[in-house]
């Protein structure tokens, strides 16, 4: 699952809302307005996108061994994980 909360700890919210599954690696966007991180909610480890208050869950990947997901700094691209062919490789995603 993941949490936001307040710097003292206070407010915790649960954002993912998915007890069935992992989800970890959180990384807000350089703006603060979404959040990526991996997930096997359906099954895959797979990249999402929400937004910060949890709302609009997106899979990003579509396909299963993505993980570990990292904004670029500018925002526009998102670096992860990759599973193939034996090897973890780096990929990168250009969002919309």
């Amino acid at each position: 699952e993941i949490y936001t909360m307040n710097a003292d700890g206070t407010n915790q919210t649960n954002i993912s809302n998915n007890a069935s599954s992992d989800e970890y690696s959180a990384s807000w966007s350089p703006d603060g307005t979404k959040i990526v991180f991996t997930s096997q909610r359906d099954g895959n480890r797979e990249i999402y996108t929400m937004n910060a208050d949890g709302s609009n869950k997106t899979n990003i990947t579509n396909s299963s061994n993505h993980q570990n997901p990292s904004w670029s700094p500018d925002g526009t691209k998102i670096a992860f994980e990759f599973y193939i062919d034996g090897n973890y490789e780096i990929y990168t995603i250009k969002l919309d």
